[in-house]
């Protein structure tokens, strides 16, 4: 195969995008949400995986985190890896990632974004419903349960339900 024709051949495969999130909490198990300024509901600090530049999901999460909420923290483990179907785009593969427990340091340390983020907060588990839509409402209950059940790995999903 030539290079040309290798080429051709990894242009007509089909594409995937790739997202990653971390999840972190507080002392009392509430979540941090971000607020984005660019469309409606909240979020988790995360984004977009420049896979392009060779970047991978447990990097990109670290690099959004830092960005969006000015926290360089090293993400633990993996809970949740989530293939979500989307009107008018690629299907995309959301990964999420423990951020652990914060101190009050840490959230007075917060640093928002200005260009992406309107604000953040802390969210018990039984409102999370109130600020998350769709697939990622799904995907932070996941993680929760992966925290509580000791010893499981991660869950998969697919449109931010388990599967199986």
């Amino acid at each position: 195969m030539t290079t040309s024709d290798f080429a051709a051949y990894i242009a007509g495969l089909p594409r995937v995008l790739a997202g990653a999130a971390v999840l972190f909490r507080d002392v009392e198990g509430r979540v941090l949400l971000v607020e984005p300024n660019y469309r409606e509901g909240w979020g988790l600090p995360g984004g977009t995986v420049e896979s392009d530049d060779g970047e991978s999901p447990r990097q990109g999460a670290r690099r959004e985190t830092a960005e969006e909420i000015g926290l360089d923290v090293r993400p633990g483990r993996l809970l949740v890896v989530d293939w979500v179907q989307g009107p008018g785009r690629p299907p995309l593969v959301a990964y999420l990632y423990d951020g652990g427990v914060l101190t009050d340091a840490d959230f007075t340390a917060i640093r928002l974004q200005e260009e992406e983020l309107l604000s953040w907060r802390l969210v018990p588990r039984a409102e999370l419903d109130t600020y998350l839509r769709g697939a990622l409402a799904g995907r932070v209950h996941a993680a929760l349960d992966v925290l509580e059940e000791q010893g499981t790995g991660a869950a998969e999903l697919e449109n931010g339900q388990r599967v199986g």
